[in-house]
Parts: structure tokens; C-alpha cells; sequence
């Protein structure tokens, strides 16, 4: 299954790899840049205590992601698919909102903006000053410029950091989830992929974390083209367990925070079905016997997701490598989706 290991690396990879490269600098220029536009958003979600996050593919997992921090502080805080939003609309007034778009252009954000023309209340979070949704809408620009490789890295950690600017308005500590962007840790992940080698296919899950879970699925499919996806732990644990075995990989994401127990049960009994399990773990737990537990140090929320986030894109690219001669480059999709 392996491909040869001198050959070329493929442009797409090579692409990523220089995204990733960027991507803790850019996050943190991000987040020191982000001080009035944060005001103004924290100033609207203190007002109206009410978030509803719109995005789609890899902006709808950061929404996933940081709905329970949003939570945590009190705000009554929903993630949806921009497309949903636009078929089954939830009430947009009285709320705060959030409209992610790395590229600022995604069909989804023209259509919502041309058929609702926005609220008072809305922000943009994007990579691109010149975008459509930067044009719009009062936004949140993250730092480097749009993002030119396929599937999402380097604008999955910049929009966290533009988040994690509004956070800190709002009164969240971000020090842990600085330190984490200025030390990257670095981890091995040979024993993982190895454990991944026969799989035909991996689902990825968490509870709080399971925001990164949904990246990491998506990446995995685009850039492998297995159909990888993501359950949240219950959902896993409600009838999908009947899959695993040992053809099917399982990634488990585990943080310091109440929901440790829960992903700790869901690894244990995953290796129990013979599954290869992968736990990327920063919940200071003990590791689980049969799982190939990737350790960080002890974090939860955006300082656990910033330590997790890159080495778990390492992953991705590394399971694409072997199966895909051209990882990396799209065949049916365009970084830039223009069509519905």
C-alpha cells in the first residue's frame, strides 16, 4: 500500500506543506491584530447574548469547534451549515452573527447576503481582505492572504485565532492557547499511520473536541478520497459501533475537561471491536491500553485544539500519501466552491 519513498512529493501536498509551514505565525499575527474588530463583535454578542455560526466544510468545523466556547461563556450559541441556514432558516433577529469563509466568496455567503442583505448584528470571519463577505460585512481578516492549497489547515488555525480574539474580549484567558501557537509541540506520528496502514476507511470523534474531529474527517476524504467522516461520541456510541472492526480506523480526540470519561469509554471499547484506535490525548488521563495514544500536554479548548490541530493534519496527509499517487490535487472539487 505504501507508494515508493523517493518519488516526487505531489504539488498538492508540496502546497499544503507550505501552508502549514505559516500557519502558527499567521495565527498569531492574527490574533494581535484582531483588537478592534473583536471589540465590536464581543461588543454585539455581550448585547444580544445569542450566536448563530454559518460556514461551510472547513469553516463549518471551527463553527463546530468553538460552539462550546461560545457556550461555556454564556452565550447561546448554534453552529449550522450555511446551507441549511439558507433551506430551513433559524430567525436571524435578536442574534449575533458570525459568517466564516476563508475565501470570502463561497456561493453560500453571496446568496445569504443577496437574499437576507445581512442584520446590524453580522460579522464575517475570512482570509482575504478584498472578498466579497470582507466588502459586506464588518470582518474579522486573518493574516497571509487567502489560503491556495486544497483542503483546509493553515485557515482552520487562523480563524481559530480570530476567535480566540473575541473570546479573550469576552473574558476568556488566552494565554494557555498562546503559549501553545508560540511552542508548537511536535509529535511522532509513525506508530499512527502504521496502525492506519490496512484500513479502508477512518471515522473521527470527540465531545467537546469534536469540532476538530469534523476537520480532520474532511480532510481525510478530500485528500485521500476514502469517505472518512465524523460521529460526536454519543452518536458514535447509538448503533454506528455495528462498523468497526479492523478494516475501519477510529480517531478519538480527548481534552482536560468533563468529557474525558466519555472518550476514554468510547477508545476502550473501540479497541475491544479490534479497530485500529488513534487518541490524540491532552486530558492528562492515562493512556488506553491498545490505542496508539498520541500525548500533549494537559489543555482543553483552543489551547488543546491548537496543540492537536497540526499534528493531526500531519496525519491526514500523511494517510493521503499512501493511498492517492496525486494527494493534494482536486478531481471534482475547487478550493473555491461557486455552485450550490
Amino acid at each position: 500500500m505504501n507508494m515508493t519513498a523517493d518519488r516526487t512529493r505531489p504539488a498538492g501536498l508540496a502546497a499544503i506543506d507550505r501552508e502549514m509551514a505559516r500557519q502558527h505565525g499567521d495565527a498569531l499575527a492574527t490574533y494581535h491584530a484582531a483588537g478592534r474588530m473583536a471589540e465590536k463583535a464581543a461588543a454585539s454578542l455581550k448585547k444580544t447574548g445569542r450566536l448563530l455560526l454559518l460556514g461551510m466544510g472547513g469553516s463549518h468545523a471551527v463553527n463546530r469547534a468553538v460552539e462550546p466556547l461560545y457556550r461555556n461563556l454564556g452565550i447561546d450559541a448554534v453552529a449550522l451549515p450555511l446551507s441549511e441556514q439558507l433551506g430551513q432558516p433559524l430567525p436571524i433577529s435578536g442574534r449575533t452573527i458570525f459568517v466564516t469563509s476563508q475565501s470570502g466568496e463561497s456561493a453560500e455567503v453571496v446568496r445569504w447576503f443577496n437574499e437576507t442583505g445581512g442584520t446590524q448584528e453580522t460579522f464575517g470571519l475570512t482570509l482575504e481582505a478584498s472578498s466579497f463577505l470582507a466588502k459586506t460585512a464588518p470582518s474579522l481578516v486573518g493574516a497571509g492572504g487567502t489560503e491556495l492549497a486544497f483542503a483546509a489547515t493553515r485557515s482552520l488555525t487562523v480563524t481559530f485565532a480570530q476567535h480566540l480574539a473575541v473570546l479573550a474580549v469576552l473574558g476568556e484567558d488566552p494565554a494557555a492557547a498562546l503559549a501553545v501557537l508560540e511552542a508548537p509541540e511536535d509529535h511522532d506520528i509513525a506508530a499512527a499511520l502504521a496502525a492506519l496502514e490496512n484500513v479502508a476507511t477512518v471515522v473521527t470523534s470527540g465531545r467537546r473536541l469534536q469540532g476538530v474531529a469534523e476537520a480532520l474527517a474532511l480532510g481525510l476524504t478530500e485528500l485521500s478520497r476514502r469517505p472518512c467522516f465524523s460521529l460526536e461520541g454519543g452518536q458514535l456510541r447509538h448503533g454506528p459501533m455495528e462498523m468497526l472492526g479492523l478494516e475501519i480506523g477510529v480517531v478519538l480526540f480527548r481534552g482536560l475537561d468533563e468529557t474525558a470519561a466519555l472518550v476514554t469509554a468510547m477508545a476502550i471499547s473501540a479497541v475491544e471491536t479490534g479497530a485500529p484506535v488513534i487518541l490524540f490525548d491532552a486530558s492528562g488521563r492515562a493512556p488506553v491500553a491498545g490505542a496508539v495514544t498520541i500525548g500533549f500536554a494537559p489543555a482543553t479548548g483552543l489551547a488543546a485544539i491548537f496543540a492537536m490541530l497540526p499534528v493531526a493534519q500531519r496525519l491526514m496527509i500523511g494517510f493521503a500519501e499512501t493511498r492517492v499517487e496525486n494527494a493534494g490535487t482536486p478531481v471534482r472539487s475547487s478550493k473555491i466552491t461557486r455552485s450550490e
